[in-house]
């Protein structure tokens, strides 16, 4: 039997994105930001209100960054989900977190998190979805496997749990995409 819940933003798995820009003082900001992902082939989208900073610096630069939240990394990434730049302008020094300058777009890299999708904005939607061009994809070596792919075991990134309000780690490969279903005939 099943439970009926209604109408709910509940889906499973729902990446912890970590949204980077410059303001125009070029301080780094982050923002996390627990709906988006793959937009089209080559588009990323993340949801932003009007009122984030982010949005503001986003529209200015033309350009943004995100990373994946990780499990060694859920304390700083929470609080620059529940910190505004508005109210808290040093809160990526808060959170202490480190920039590097992206040799691609006009935002920056987030040191401790180890992966990063960097963007070139393509434009906002009436919703207020945030459409970004990918330009590049940059990976920490230290989560490369042996054939210099990203391992998604060695990134460890979380998951946000909308239902109970919490973050998970992804655990173990249980299987092989676009081969395993071919067993069955």
């Amino acid at each position: 039997m099943r439970k009926n819940f209604g109408a709910k933003t509940w889906l499973f798995p729902m990446p912890v994105l970590i949204v980077g820009s410059y303001d125009e003082n070029l301080v780094p900001n982050a923002m996390n930001a627990a709906w988006g992902g793959i937009y089209d082939t080559n588009l990323v989208m993340v949801c932003l209100a009007d009122d984030h900073k982010t949005t503001d610096n986003i529209k200015r630069t033309g350009a943004f960054t995100v990373s994946f939240a990780t499990a060694g990394t859920v304390v700083p990434c929470d609080y620059v989900g529940i910190v505004s730049a508005n109210d808290v302008p040093d809160k990526f020094e808060r959170a202490g977190f480190h920039a590097t300058r992206s040799a691609f777009v006009d935002a920056p890299l987030i040191d401790e998190l180890p992966m990063a999708v960097e963007c070139r904005l393509r434009g906002f939607n009436e919703d207020g979805i945030c459409i970004g061009e990918i330009v590049n994809i940059s990976a920490d070596e230290a989560i490369l496997d042996e054939n210099g792919r990203i391992d998604a075991k060695r990134l460890d990134p979380i998951i946000y749990d909308s239902v109970s309000h919490a973050y998970w780690s992804i655990g173990e490969k249980v299987g092989q995409a676009f081969s395993d279903g071919k067993t069955i005939k």
